[in-house]
């Protein structure tokens, strides 16, 4: 089936934002802390394929608690704590925070050639993203991309992906009704999941990292467990990272 793109959701972490260094090692550093000394990237990417982890806090919390020498009466607030520390920094004690690290993956001259398409079919741009807001608005910011989007769907909105909500909300506010032609696109089965059950085409991409590890090892570019798992999850397709394969979706 040939899909037509008139409107376009993304998310940010691995779509937008280059986050291996930033959020996924915040969860690392918050796990060892925790005494979670087992916890690795694969490990996060094996929970991120089986769903459901699209709040960092609360899976660096169910992390610790996996592992046998984690500190299993850590609450909850305590790991936000920690993670946002490492995350933001704290200039105080001189310690610089990993979203420094975070770098913009797609092309500029991409997001604004997807802008102006979806504008001509009256369908608009949005972000629909697990982060807090001030998070995403920082990110945006710093790239000036932020006038790109129209709307901006993020934690504090409604219950995280895989619930359909986010989709919804975001289709909501850009005065577009679920279908077909909105398409999401995201880089976990959550965020797969969460556009089939919202009724519009859910589009997976490959993060830098795990396309930079394929090509390294001679496999193909979506040969990772992620991949698979949106496969599954009902993804129309899978792109490479910078998501350059979106235009020929949206017609001119």
């Amino acid at each position: 089936m040939r899909v037509i793109g008139k409107t376009l959701l993304l998310d940010m972490d691995g779509v937008i934002a280059e986050v291996s260094q930033s959020y996924r090692t915040a969860i690392i550093q918050t796990c060892h802390y925790y005494g979670a000394s087992s916890i690795t990237f694969d490990t996060v990417a094996r929970w991120k394929a089986r769903g459901g982890c699209n709040n960092d806090w609360v899976l660096s919390l169910d992390l610790i608690k996996s592992d046998p020498n984690g500190k299993h009466d850590v609450t909850l607030d305590q790991v936000t704590e920690t993670f946002e520390l490492f995350y933001q920094g704290d200039p105080s004690r001189n310690l610089k925070g990993l979203c420094e690290l975070e770098t913009l993956i797609p092309d500029v001259t991409l997001l604004k050639e997807l802008k102006r398409r979806c504008d001509r079919q009256a369908g608009g741009m949005a972000i629909v993203t697990g982060r807090p807001r001030k998070d995403c608005e920082k990110f945006l910011s710093l790239y000036e991309i932020q006038e790109l989007f129209d709307v901006c769907v993020c934690m504090e909105d409604g219950p995280p992906k895989p619930h359909p909500a986010p989709v919804l909300i975001a289709c909501q506010r850009l005065g577009v009704a679920p279908s077909e032609n909105v398409l999401m696109i995201g880089d976990t089965p959550d965020d797969i999941r969460a556009a089939v059950h919202a009724g519009v085409t859910g589009i997976g991409v490959v993060t830098p990292e795990n396309a930079d590890k394929a090509l390294k090892e001679g496999k193909p570019f979506d040969c990772c467990i992620l991949s698979a798992a949106m496969k599954e999850c009902g993804a129309h397709a899978v792109l490479e990272p910078g998501f350059q394969g979106l235009l020929h979706l949206f017609p001119e």
